[in-house]
């Protein structure tokens, strides 16, 4: 049976969209992948970037706030962001909780590279606890 699984981020813009691709494509059909924000800031191009050097395509994700997923039963939420951790609002769920938080890229200052190279970084970081999370829990 598939497993729900939500991604949670302050602005769902970065790093909970990083963590959506790679937990897709490497959960397959184990668990159904969402990811949302306490607030909405869209998809950061950079994000779409960095991940498709990666061989992932998240063009087509949306920007979305966790209200809209409250009659979804998750069986796992992973924080990505101590703000989101610290400001999700209560919903019902028996889900196990996770949280790791992970630098964010869109935050990086200096030339277009060095902002770039931030962004793969964090996506290095995202990309090997995602790897963890599939392998341990699904």
């Amino acid at each position: 049976m598939k497993k729900n699984v939500l991604v949670l981020c302050t602005g769902n813009s970065c790093r909970s969209q990083i963590a959506e691709g790679f937990l897709k494509k490497l959960a397959g059909d184990k668990a159904q992948v969402y990811s949302a924000g306490v607030e909405t800031h869209g998809v950061n191009p950079k994000a779409i970037k960095t991940m498709r050097e990666a061989d992932i395509d998240i063009s087509g994700h949306t920007s979305n706030h966790i209200d809209e997923y409250q009659d979804i039963n998750f069986d796992f939420v992973i924080t990505v962001c101590d703000n989101a951790k610290e400001r999700c609002p209560y919903f019902p769920t028996k889900a196990v909780k996770f949280h790791h938080n992970f630098p964010d890229p869109a935050k990086a200052t200096g030339t277009e590279e060095e902002v770039m190279e931030e962004f793969r970084r964090v996506r290095e970081m995202i990309r090997e606890y995602s790897t963890e999370f599939v392998s341990n829990n699904l």
